[in-house]
C-alpha cells in the first residue's frame, strides 16, 4: 500500500513497480479531488494528466531537465511529486503555493504559465540558452490541443523545426480546452481522411494487399482493423512532420508502462519531437468526466453529489452580460457574439444555444477574436467579443490597429476585471483601465449594477465607434441595484451622495466600499460627494472640476494599477483645468504583481475596502487642516 506522504520528491517515485505507480495515479487523484473541492480550483485538466505527471517524474529528472506545462493549470499532480505536498492544502489560499508553475516557488518549476500556448516557445528559448552556456538537459513542453490553436503555439513548432533542437513536445489531446476545442485544427483529421488523395490511398494500398495468394484476404481483414490506429499515426503526424518534427503516438495518457516506455525511447532523440498522448478530461471523477467544462475552473463543491457550496442568491456579472447579450440580440439582428474558447466561463452558453449561427467560439486565438470581430464590423455588423480582461492584454496592438484607428463598433464586454481572487498574477484583470483609456475613439465603461449593465450594453450597440464595457468576477450586489439614481448617458457620471468637505470618485466593484465609507463619514460629521463615474473614457471632467473647486479634497478609488489608471485621468484632467491646487489622493494597486488570495482579504491588504476608504478620507482631511 503506497502512503502519499512517502513520495517526497521524483527520486521516491523512480522505485516504484508498476504496480505501486498505478496505485500512486489513484491516491494522486484522491488528492487533489479532496483538496480542490474545498478550496477550489482546477480540477478536470488536473485529474486527466495524472499517469502523463508519474511518467515524466519517472524518466526524466527534474532538477536538471527542465517541463514547461501549458497551460499552467494542469501542473497539481506535479506540484504533489516535486515536494509541495505538505502544502498543497494550502494551494490557492492567500500565502499558500500558487495554483499554476512559479519559479520562485520550486526548483522544479521551469517556466511560470496561467495564459495558454507559451511552452513551446519558452521551452525551445530554454534549450537554445542550454547551448549557449554548456549545459546538458532535456526542455520538454507539455501543451493541450485546446492552446495548439493558438498561433502562438505555431510560432514555437515552426521555430523549433528550422532551430532542429531536441525538442520534446507532449500534445495532451482531450479534446477540450475550457470548452469544447474548435476550429480546423479539431477538424484536421476528419477532413483529410475525407479527402480523395486518402481514398484513392487506401484503394489502391487495400488492392495490393488483397492481390497477395493465400494471404491477402486474413491481411485485409486485419487492414480493414487498424485502419482507425493508421489514420492517426500517418496523417495526423503530416502537419508535425512538415513542421520538422519526428511524431509519435498517439499513445494511451492513462496507461502508465506504455507512457514510461515511449518516453524512455525517445529521451535520447537529437531532433525535435512530438509525443501525442490521448487523455480523458476529467479522468476518475464522474462528474468531472461528464461535465468537463463545469469542473474545469470551480469554487469549493461537494465531492459527493458534485454540488457548488455557498453559492450567492444573487446572479454574477457574467451571467447578466449573458442574459443582456442575448436580449440584444433578439431587438437587434446585427448583434453577434465572439469569444475565445469561454463560452461558459463568459455567460454566452445560452446565447450559443439561441442563437448558434451567430455564436462564434474562435479558440484560444484572442488576438483573432478581435480583428475578426473588426472583419464583422465593416459589414454593418454589431460584434460583442466576451474576454477576460487579463486575456484581451494578447490582442492588445489587434485592439488599436485593427479595430479602434479605422474606428470600428466593436463592442468589448471585459470579464473579471479587477482583483479576481485565488488564480493570482497572471489573471487578475487590473491593468485594463491603463491599456485601454489612452487609445484614441475607444469608450470605456464599468458597471455597478444590473441595471447599469443592460443600460451600457444598449447604448455601446447604438454607437458608430469602438466601446469597452469591463465588469467584476462576482455577484451582483442587490443593495446598489437600489442606488441607480440617473439613467446611463454618454459620457455623464452618476452622484450618489452629495457634501461638501471631500469628493470619492470611483466605479464598478469599488462603489460598493465607498458607498458605505462615505454613510460612515456622515454618521462622524463629515460630508463626501461620492461619485460614481460610470464612463472612465470619455471622462465627466466638467462634474469632477466641480466638485473639486467645492470640496478643495478628491479620493480616486479602483481596482486597477494605480499607474496609468483613473486616478492618473483625474490629474491630467485637474491639470489643464488648472485646479492643481486640489489635494488628491489615489487608492489603487501599486506597481507590483498581485499574489493570490480570497478578494476580500486583497481588498483589505491594498486599501479597497470601506474601512481604507473611510480612513483615506478622515487622513486626507486631517494633513489638510493641519498644513
Amino acid at each position: 500500500m503506497i502512503d502519499l506522504g512517502s513520495i517526497n520528491s521524483p527520486d521516491d517515485v523512480k522505485k516504484l513497480n508498476s504496480e505501486e505507480l498505478c496505485e500512486l495515479s489513484q491516491k494522486l487523484r484522491e488528492t487533489i479531488l479532496e483538496r480542490v473541492s474545498k478550496n477550489g480550483g482546477h480540477l478536470a485538466s488536473n485529474l486527466g494528466v495524472v499517469e502523463l505527471t508519474i511518467a515524466l517524474n519517472f524518466v526524466f529528472d527534474f532538477l536538471e531537465d527542465r517541463i514547461v506545462w501549458d497551460v499552467g493549470h494542469q501542473c497539481y499532480a506535479h506540484k504533489l511529486l516535486t515536494g509541495r505536498q505538505k502544502d498543497f492544502h494550502t494551494i490557492r489560499q492567500f500565502g499558500g503555493i500558487s495554483g499554476f508553475p512559479r519559479m520562485s516557488e520550486s526548483e522544479y518549476d521551469a517556466f511560470g504559465a496561467g495564459h495558454s500556448s507559451t511552452s513551446i516557445s519558452a521551452a525551445l528559448g530554454i534549450l537554445e540558452g542550454r547551448d549557449k552556456t554548456g549545459k546538458d538537459f532535456k526542455s520538454i513542453a507539455v501543451i493541450g490541443d485546446g492552446a495548439m490553436t493558438a498561433g502562438l503555439a505555431f510560432e514555437g513548432l515552426n521555430h523549433a523545426g528550422h532551430l532542429k533542437k531536441d525538442l520534446i513536445v507532449i500534445l495532451n489531446d482531450n479534446e477540450m480546452s475550457i470548452s469544447r476545442n474548435v476550429g480546423a485544427m479539431s477538424s484536421y483529421l476528419n477532413r483529410i481522411m475525407t479527402g480523395d488523395f486518402y481514398k484513392r490511398f487506401k484503394k489502391d494500398t487495400m488492392h495490393l494487399i488483397e492481390s497477395i495468394p493465400k494471404l491477402g484476404e486474413t491481411v485485409s481483414k486485419i487492414a480493414k482493423r487498424i485502419e482507425d490506429s493508421f489514420k492517426t499515426m500517418f496523417l495526423h503526424g503530416i502537419i508535425f512532420e512538415e513542421l520538422g518534427f519526428n511524431y509519435v503516438g498517439p499513445i494511451d495518457g492513462h496507461n502508465i508502462d506504455n507512457l514510461i516506455e515511449t518516453l524512455q525511447r525517445i529521451k535520447g532523440n537529437t531532433d525535435p519531437t512530438l509525443l501525442h498522448v490521448i487523455t480523458k478530461k476529467g479522468k476518475g471523477y464522474e462528474f468531472s468526466e461528464e461535465n468537463p467544462a463545469g469542473f474545469h475552473g470551480v469554487g469549493p463543491f461537494e465531492p459527493d453529489t458534485g454540488e457548488k457550496i455557498g453559492s450567492s442568491g444573487t446572479p454574477s456579472f457574467s451571467s447578466v452580460f449573458g442574459e443582456t447579450v442575448t436580449e440584444l440580440a433578439r431587438r437587434d439582428p446585427r448583434v453577434v457574439a465572439i469569444t475565445a474558447a469561454m463560452e461558459e466561463g463568459t455567460g454566452l452558453k445560452d446565447f450559443a444555444k439561441t442563437f448558434p449561427e451567430r455564436f462564434y467560439d474562435v479558440g484560444i486565438a484572442e488576438p483573432h477574436a478581435v480583428t475578426f470581430a473588426a472583419g464583422l464590423a465593416t459589414q454593418g455588423i454589431r460584434p460583442v467579443v466576451a474576454i477576460y480582461s487579463t486575456f484581451l492584454q494578447r490582442a492588445y496592438d489587434e485592439i488599436i490597429h485593427d479595430v479602434c484607428l479605422q474606428r470600428l463598433p466593436v463592442i468589448f464586454a471585459i470579464d473579471r476585471a479587477g482583483l479576481v481572487g485565488d488564480d493570482g498574477p497572471t489573471h487578475h484583470g487590473v491593468f485594463d483601465i491603463s491599456y485601454l483609456r489612452h487609445i484614441p475613439d475607444l469608450c470605456v465603461m464599468s458597471p455597478k449594477s444590473r441595471i447599469e449593465m443592460k443600460q451600457m450594453f444598449d447604448l455601446a450597440v447604438k454607437l458608430d465607434s469602438p466601446s469597452a464595457i469591463r465588469y467584476p468576477r462576482g455577484n451582483i450586489i442587490e443593495e446598489l441595484e437600489l442606488l441607480t439614481m440617473e439613467d446611463v448617458s454618454m459620457g455623464k457620471c452618476e452622484t450618489l451622495t452629495e457634501g461638501d468637505d471631500v469628493g470619492i470618485i470611483t466605479l464598478g466593484q469599488t462603489v460598493h466600499p465607498a458607498y458605505k465609507a462615505a454613510k460612515r463619514l456622515e454618521q462622524a460629521g463629515i460630508n463626501a460627494t461620492l461619485i460614481n463615474i460610470r464612463f472612465i473614457k470619455p471622462l465627466d471632467m466638467d462634474r469632477i472640476a466641480d466638485v473639486a473647486k467645492k470640496t478643495g479634497h478628491l479620493i480616486v478609488v479602483e481596482e486597477n494599477a494605480a499607474a496609468g489608471g483613473l486616478g492618473s485621468a483625474i490629474l491630467e484632467g485637474l491639470n489643464s483645468a488648472g485646479l492643481n491646487r486640489t489635494a488628491v489622493r489615489i487608492m489603487g494597486l501599486p506597481d507590483n504583481f498581485i499574489e493570490h488570495g480570497d478578494q476580500s482579504i486583497l481588498r483589505r491588504l491594498y486599501g479597497l475596502d470601506e474601512e481604507a476608504i473611510y480612513n483615506s478620507a478622515i487622513e486626507l482631511l486631517k494633513k489638510d487642516s493641519s498644513s
